[in-house]
């Protein structure tokens, strides 16, 4: 009966870990259906949103789910996200993976948890993409982008921007500038969506990879808002 119950214990303290400590494997699965949900989530917001009309012009989108307080929000720390970017013909090619560090989201200071989108409008700022490694704000800028169904108005700076921003926190959501963040390719993570440590650039080529272990869920709901209008 002793023995019995040490082997009961044991089975639950295996258990406990095995909870406590989630196989590694499959975060990288989890963060692009995570990447979907806040997006679908966030189109399918009553009179708010990314502008339709943008997300159709859009080269690349960018999707960094629940990024923890003190992780990225507060003075520069750390967030891993999605990368989908456009296909030559259209639809949507990917996803790769990303990390994101330093910098801050401006305005929500202080909120528990931030889901950020950037959308690459231009083919200058997906070719920085490809790099392995860039700064926001030295080679790119990130512009706060507007919220609402459509542009009500194209602004220069608007229609000049290479990148677009919007965060979503404590129920609100609304266009975010961005800088003086690092945004990194992460081969590990992609090695655990396509079984081998590709770098952005492969993923997205033409005639690319196709992942082992997640499926088209993201291209899906990208391509349900939005068709191809390459400018």
């Amino acid at each position: 009966m002793k023995l019995t119950r040490q082997i009961f214990a044991a089975g639950l303290l295996t258990g406990a870990t095995l909870l406590a400590a989630p196989n590694d494997s499959n975060e990288a699965v989890k963060r692009v259906h995570e990447a979907t949900l806040v997006f679908n989530e966030i189109m399918g917001a009553k009179d708010s949103g990314i502008p339709q009309d943008l997300l159709e012009k859009a080269h690349c989108a960018i999707i960094v789910p629940g990024l923890k307080q003190g992780g990225f929000i507060v003075g520069a720390k750390y967030g891993k996200g999605v990368m989908m970017c456009r296909k030559a013909g259209g639809g949507w090619r990917g996803p790769a993976t990303m990390r994101v560090e330093g910098g801050s989201v401006g305005f929500q200071i202080g909120a528990g948890e931030t889901d950020l989108v950037l959308l690459v409008m231009n083919q200058r700022g997906a070719e920085k993409l490809m790099k392995s490694e860039f700064k926001v704000g030295g080679e790119a800028a990130v512009m706060a982008g507007p919220v609402g169904r459509t542009v009500q108005a194209e602004t220069d700076a608007l229609m000049r921007a290479e990148m677009l921003g919007w965060s979503r926190a404590r129920g609100v959501f609304a266009g975010v500038a961005l800088q003086g963040s690092t945004m990194r390719e992460d081969k590990d993570d992609n090695a655990k969506i396509y079984g081998r440590p590709l770098t952005t650039e492969q993923i997205m080529a033409a005639g690319g990879p196709r992942p082992k272990t997640v499926s088209n869920e993201l291209a899906l709901a990208l391509s349900r808002y939005s068709t191809w209008e390459k400018k």
